[in-house]
Formats: C-alpha cells, sequence, structure tokens
C-alpha cells in the first residue's frame, strides 16, 4: 500500500510540473502529422464558425452554411481544453505564481504592475475590484473585439496559422504568423506601457 502512495505521489510531482519541450514538441508534431494524415485543419477558432452553424447562422449567411458534423472532433478537443484547463488550475497547480526573468519583473513593475509573476493575470487589470475601471474594459472589451475581428480577418486564430497552417507549407499563414509577432512585438513594447498607465 505504501508503494502505491509513493508511485501516486510521484506521478503527481511529474504532471505538476512544465513538460519539457522535448516531452510537449514531438506529442504536438503527432498531432499534426495525424491531423495531416486524416485530412483534418486544426483551429480554435474554428470551432466558433461550427457553434454559429449548429445554432442556426446559416439562415443568416451562407459562410455558416456547411455541415457542422464533420467538425466534432474539433467541438471535443474543445471540450477537453476546458476540461483540461479545469483539472490543471485545481488538482495540479501548487503554486499560481508564474516564473518569469528577473528583467521581465522589472519592465512590469516600470509600468506599474505591483507584483509581477504573483498570479497568472495582474490584479491591476483583471482584479475583481478593478475590471470596471476603464483600463480593465479597454483591455477586456477592446482585445476582444480586436481577437474576433483578426481571427476573421486573417482567416484563422494563431493555432490555426502557426501550428496548423504552417505544418501544410500554407504561405498565408507565414504572413499571418510574421503579423502575430509583429503585433505582439507592439503591443508589448509600445501600446501595453501606455494602456497600464491609463
Amino acid at each position: 500500500m505504501e508503494t502505491q502512495v509513493n508511485f501516486f505521489q510521484q506521478a503527481l510531482a511529474f504532471v505538476q510540473q512544465p513538460w519539457p519541450w522535448w516531452v510537449a514538441g514531438p506529442l504536438i508534431a503527432y498531432v499534426m502529422f495525424s491531423l495531416l494524415y486524416y485530412g483534418k485543419g486544426f483551429g480554435i477558432s474554428t470551432n466558433f464558425k461550427t457553434v454559429c452553424c449548429m445554432l442556426g447562422s446559416c439562415k443568416v449567411s451562407d459562410f455558416f452554411c456547411f455541415n457542422w458534423k464533420d467538425q466534432i472532433w474539433n467541438l471535443m478537443f474543445i471540450a477537453g481544453v476546458v476540461i483540461g484547463g479545469f483539472i490543471a488550475s485545481h488538482y495540479l497547480t501548487p503554486d499560481m505564481a508564474v516564473n518569469i526573468s528577473p528583467q521581465t519583473v522589472s519592465d512590469l513593475q516600470e509600468i506599474g504592475i505591483a507584483n509581477p509573476g504573483a498570479s497568472y493575470l495582474p490584479e491591476e487589470i483583471f482584479g475583481a475590484e478593478n475590471v470596471w475601471s476603464l483600463r480593465s474594459l479597454v483591455f477586456l472589451l477592446g482585445g476582444g473585439f480586436l481577437v474576433g475581428f483578426g481571427t476573421r480577418y486573417a482567416n484563422g486564430c494563431t493555432s490555426g496559422h502557426a501550428i496548423s497552417g504552417l505544418s501544410n507549407l500554407q504561405w498565408w499563414s507565414l504572413v499571418a504568423v510574421a503579423g502575430f509577432f509583429i503585433g505582439g512585438l507592439a503591443m508589448t513594447h509600445f501600446i501595453l506601457p501606455y494602456l497600464i498607465s491609463l
């Protein structure tokens, strides 16, 4: 019995650690190879289109007219993401602190984040008492709109283009990924410091 307890304790300690790249990378490659083999394309944002089709949006727009049952596997993936995220955050995360570099901590403190890395989301923006502030509304509503608009305009999201599209050697995915990185750098170095100061 004691051996079993020790085994489960060791297994729990293992899954509570971030997986190294040499485990996660080949797993992602295996999933992408399987999708290519079966002629499937992976993307999180596709599920929004699928759900809209399921709810009858094809009566409003031809864009939503397709056989949504072909995308059930992708909906199951999203369900797995939600369930897995819940399990990981409630049972496999011993500490909500994020291990970030000292330079990043210093940079974030300079723009007004008091305790960078203390949790996944900074309290100055996403804390319950700050969520209705102008700054948080700009982040949540403005960011949500830009993500939705950008995903539709780019015909896919970061996972669709960066993982699936690049695996398929699609040049427009390469253009989209370059745009993601440029936008991320611009946000980090120019826009975020201004928004934090609001």
